[in-house]
Parts: structure tokens; C-alpha cells; sequence
């Protein structure tokens, strides 16, 4: 059963799927699309056509700037920041207060099962690749590839994740999940499940 606090602000153009869940004073806009099962934390903001997959999580205070693309079971932790503006300014060159029609907004996207840790910034255009983890705090400033370890200012690749988010432990020259035992390959200069199990 879907449920939305009072005091949220919800956009009656926006698309709400079933079982999700808007909490105390966060705001969903127009357009806005969430999937089933979402949750949208107390203080968050959801931007106009902004795309949310199933499953998805946008903790307290996070802003999620359009035109962003979340996909399935993507966390965004507390007071994240999705960027939508390369060369953001107040006013024109000459002094004049900018509006919406003066500037073109570019999106972050972050493929299915993707996290983002508390007070990380993820500066548009990036994406963020599937299984990533982004560390508390860091500056995503360049393209993430798929189950990589992201921490820092800029961020920059620690290591790699499987989908239980544990880092990985290298064994034969395969990548092995703690948690699972599940094996990842580097392939191009991203992961992938392996098809060999060690």
C-alpha cells in the first residue's frame, strides 16, 4: 500500500508506484516517475520528470535534481546531491536574474542496484555504473564503471563491490565476494560476473 505523510508535497502529476512510501516534508514533483516499493526520506526533493526504478531508496535530505535516471534498487543516501547544471550562475552576463528557459539541464544516471553514500555529490553529466558503491563524501566528477569502489575528492576507483556491496578479495586472478563467494572477472576495464567458480 502506498503511503504519503501529510505534511509531503507531492506533485498530482507525478507517477507514485505501489507500496512506495514519501515521508514528512520531502517533495515530489511533476512528471516525477517512482516505481514500486520506493522510499523517499523526510526532507527529500524529487526534481520534475525525474525517473525512479523499482525498489529504490532516497534517503532523509537527499536532492535529486532533474532530469536524473535512478534505476532498480538504487540507494541514495542521506543529504546526497545529484547536480543538474554544468555551469551554474544566479544571473545572465549582464546581471539579469536567470530563469529556467536560460540554461539546459544535464542529468546523473545510476544503473540498477547502484549506492551513494551520505553527503556525496555526484556532479552532471556522470553515470554511475551498475553495483557501484560511492563512498560518504566523495565528489563524483567523471563516468563510474559498473561494481566499482568510489571514494574521495575527486573520487577515484578503491577497488571493486559485488552486489552484496562488500569489497572484494582478489584469489586467482578472479575477484572473490566475502559475503556470497559469488567471482567477478575485469573485462575492459569494468567487472563482471565470472562463470568459473573458485
Amino acid at each position: 500500500m502506498t503511503h504519503i505523510a501529510d505534511t509531503a508535497d507531492v506533485s498530482p502529476e507525478a507517477v507514485i508506484g505501489a507500496g512506495s512510501k514519501i515521508w514528512h516534508l520531502a517533495q515530489v514533483r511533476e512528471q516525477a516517475r517512482l516505481g514500486r516499493n520506493c522510499i523517499v526520506g523526510r526532507g527529500a526533493y524529487v526534481g520534475t520528470g525525474v525517473q525512479i526504478g523499482d525498489n529504490s531508496k532516497i534517503q532523509n535530505y537527499a536532492l535529486v535534481y532533474e532530469p536524473a535516471v535512478l534505476g532498480t534498487g538504487v540507494f541514495i543516501g542521506p543529504a546526497v546531491v545529484l547536480t543538474n547544471d554544468t555551469y551554474p550562475r544566479s544571473v545572465s552576463p549582464d546581471g539579469s536574474l536567470k530563469s529556467s528557459h536560460d540554461w539546459v539541464p544535464v542529468g546523473v544516471t545510476i544503473e540498477d542496484g547502484a549506492s551513494i553514500g551520505a553527503r556525496a555529490v555526484c556532479v552532471a553529466p556522470v553515470t554511475i555504473g551498475a553495483w557501484a558503491t560511492i563512498a560518504a563524501g566523495a565528489v563524483v566528477t567523471k563516468d563510474v564503471p559498473s561494481y566499482a569502489l568510489m571514494a574521495g575528492v575527486p573520487a577515484r576507483r578503491l577497488g571493486w563491490v559485488g552486489k552484496a556491496g562488500h569489497p572484494l578479495v582478489p584469489k586467482d586472478g578472479l575477484w572473490v565476494c566475502p559475503e556470497t563467494g559469488t567471482t567477478y572477472e575485469e573485462y575492459e576495464g569494468t567487472l563482471r560476473p565470472a562463470e568459473v567458480e573458485v
